[in-house]
C-alpha cells in the first residue's frame, strides 16, 4: 500500500471510534462523501473491507484493526519524536561531537562528567587526535567543536579561552639539572631532547622556544606521537622533554618526574574551545560550549606550587595590563 497516507489512517481511526461516517466526517471537518471516498480507496487498495455494518454502527474488521494498529504505532512514534524535539530544544538531550588534542585528554573526561551531571541525556562522541587531525575534523565538519591549545588560522573560526595552558621541561628526578635554579636555554643545549611528532602543538612550541639554540636529539630514534611514551622515556633517563604541564602534573606530584627551572618557563599558553564560524550548534552542543567556556578552567590539572609561582611571576605584567585595560574601559562607560 504505497499510497497509504496519514489522513487515510486518521479517517479509519475516527470512524472506528465514533461508529458512523457522519460523526467522523464532522470531527475531521470534511464531507461524508469525501470521508467515504477515503475509506473506499483504502478498501480497494487493500482488497479487504475495513468495517462491518452492525446494529450499533460501523465496527472494524480484522483488516480495519490492522489499520488501527498502524495508526496507533505512528501516533506513538510521533509522540516520542515530539518529546525528543522538546528535549533537544531545551538542551537536555541530543548528541555532541567533541574533538580534543591528545594533550587535553588528561582533563577532557572530567569536563564531560561535570557537564553530564546536569545534562544526563546528552550523548558525547569524543575524538582524540593530534593538532592536525583535530583541525582537519573541524574543517570537514566532523565535530561540533574542539579543545586545543592554538586555534587554526587558515579558515574562519570562533574561539574562546577557558584556562591557562603551561608548558614545562621535565627530566628524571635524578637528572643532573634537577633542582638547579635559573637554568638558561644554553644550559639545555647538551641535553638529549625527546620531542613530539611533526604537526603537534607541543612540537611547534618546542621549536619556537629553542629557536637559535643548537640541541641534541635523544638517541632513542622516535618522534613520539604520545605524551605517555615521552613521559616513560624521560623517567627511564633517555632524555628531557618539553610537554604540557597538564600532562605531567600527576607524575611531578608523585616525584616520578622533575620540573626543570629554566628561564622563560613555564611557557604560558591558553586552552581554547574552537568551532567553525559557520557551524550552527544544536541546543546540546551550545550548552556544552557555554559550560566549557564558563567552567572548563576548574577541571585543569594543578602543577606543584613552585611551578605555579613561576607562572604567576611570568603572568603578572600581562594581568596588570588586562586589569588596566578593564579599568579604562569601565571609566569610559564601556
Amino acid at each position: 500500500m504505497r499510497n497509504l497516507s496519514l489522513k487515510q489512517l486518521q479517517a479509519v481511526a475516527a470512524v472506528a471510534r465514533l461508529g458512523t461516517m457522519t460523526r467522523a466526517a464532522q470531527e475531521l471537518n470534511v464531507t461524508s462523501a469525501a470521508l467515504y471516498a477515503r475509506i473506499r480507496q483504502l478498501e480497494e487498495e487493500a482488497g479487504l473491507l475495513l468495517f462491518d455494518r452492525t446494529p450499533t454502527g460501523l465496527k472494524p474488521t480484522d483488516a480495519g484493526r490492522e489499520m488501527l494498529w498502524a495508526i496507533n504505532s505512528i501516533n506513538t512514534v510521533l509522540e516520542t519524536c515530539t518529546d525528543r524535539l522538546r528535549t533537544l530544544k531545551g538542551g537536555g538531550g541530543g548528541r555532541v561531537a567533541l574533538g580534543v588534542v591528545s594533550t587535553a585528554k588528561y582533563f577532557a573526561p572530567a569536563v564531560i562528567a561535570g557537564f553530564m551531571e546536569s545534562h544526563p541525556k546528552v550523548e558525547i562522541a569524543l575524538t582524540v587526535g593530534n593538532r592536525q587531525g583535530t583541525i582537519d575534523a573541524l574543517r570537514n565538519y566532523d565535530i561540533d567543536f574542539a579543545i586545543m591549545g592554538r586555534p587554526p588560522r587558515d579558515f574562519a573560526i570562533e574561539a574562546e579561552t577557558f584556562g591557562p595552558h603551561p608548558l614545562v621541561v621535565i627530566a628524571a628526578p635524578d637528572h643532573p639539572l634537577a633542582g638547579r635554579r635559573g637554568l638558561s636555554r644554553a644550559d639545555l643545549a647538551e641535553e638529549s631532547f625527546l620531542v613530539r611528532e611533526e604537526g603537534s602543538g607541543t612540537r611547534s612550541v618546542f621549536e619556537e622556544f629553542m629557536n637559535g639554540v643548537m640541541i641534541r636529539r635523544a638517541k632513542l630514534g622516535i618522534d613520539a606521537g604520545s605524551n605517555e611514551t615521552l613521559k616513560q622515556a624521560v623517567m627511564a633517563g633517555l632524555g628531557i622533554a618539553l610537554l604540557s604541564g597538564h600532562t605531567v602534573a600527576s607524575e611531578v606530584e608523585s616525584g616520578r618526574l622533575a620540573l626543570l627551572d629554566v628561564q622563560g618557563l613555564p611557557i604560558r599558553r591558553d586552552w581554547y574551545v574552537v568551532r567553525r564560524s559557520d557551524k550552527v550548534l544544536g541546543p546540546a552542543a551550545d550548552a556544552f560550549w557555554d559550560y566549557l567556556s564558563r567552567e572548563g578552567r576548574r577541571f585543569l590539572p594543578r602543577l606543584p606550587d613552585e611551578a605555579l609561582a613561576g607562572m604567576a611571576a611570568e603572568m603578572a605584567p600581562r594581568l596588570a595590563s588586562e586589569r588596566n585595560g578593564a579599568d579604562l574601559a569601565a571609566e569610559a562607560g564601556e
